[in-house]
């Protein structure tokens, strides 16, 4: 009997030949490459990964957490020593306030919150509050030293302490900077568009000229066919004869 094994590297008799539409399922699916610096067609899960990492990237490498957190601990630090004395209730308002605001902003920049919410202009709210808060915190310096006659240790310690948070405060306004250079503003955009004349309609020809081009339209015949009745007149000449 014949051996039916067939040599190494060639097919087996009975086995159907691979079609060409189908795909190995074995085979493992290549993942798309995308850009590095942009977010591209990355979705779900993926999307926010990158989301996350850039917006770390561009909050902690620009500046703006080192001094958040620099404006943070003043607050929290002028809180704790204004608890050993007696203080107006506006103080304790406007320093528990703007640590709120602060937390706030940094989840959204830790999260990458920000990234999904488009509507809002980020970085001008961040500079707003920037501005708010330097003016809320002066105020409250000023407004502390002036409605004590004594000032204590810890109660100068807490006034200074909403200085300096004031003044990062401010330099996190002067850090906002460069999210608006390069960027330059689109002017006239409000402005409609000038209204377009109304095209004027063509003068009517006059039925003369239209009938000379009609005229001038139609083929020319060579030589003009004899009518019906020209042709009975002949046929009747014809048979007299």
């Amino acid at each position: 009997m014949a051996d039916n094994k067939g040599k190494p590297g060639e097919p087996a008799a009975g086995a159907p030949p691979p079609q060409a539409g189908k795909k190995d399922p074995e085979e493992p699916k290549k993942k798309s490459e995308q850009p590095k610096d942009e977010v591209g067609t990355r979705k779900g899960c993926r999307r926010y990964k990158w989301e996350f990492k850039d917006s770390n990237k561009e909050f902690w490498s620009v500046g703006h957490a080192e001094v958040k957190l620099i404006s943070l601990a003043c607050l929290i630090g002028s809180l704790v020593m204004f608890t050993g004395s007696t203080i107006h209730p506006i103080l304790t308002l406007i320093i528990t306030m703007e640590i709120s605001i602060f937390i706030f902003f940094f989840i959204i920049y830790t999260f990458a919150i920000q990234r999904y919410v488009p509507f809002i202009l980020w970085p001008i709210s961040d500079l707003l509050n920037d501005l708010f808060c330097c003016g809320f915190l002066v105020g409250g310096a000023v407004f502390a030293i002036r409605s004590r006659q004594t000032v204590p240790t810890n109660y100068l310690a807490a006034v200074v302490f909403l200085c300096v948070a004031a003044l990062f405060a401010l330099v996190d306004v002067c850090l906002q900077k460069k999210h608006f250079k390069g960027k330059k503003i689109k002017r006239n955009v409000l402005v409609p568009p000038a209204p377009k004349e109304p095209e004027k309609p063509a003068a009517e020809e006059k039925p003369a000229d239209a009938e000379k081009k009609k005229e001038a339209g139609k083929p020319k015949d060579a030589k003009a066919k004899p009518d019906a009745k020209d042709k009975g007149a002949a046929g009747a000449k014809g048979g007299k004869k």
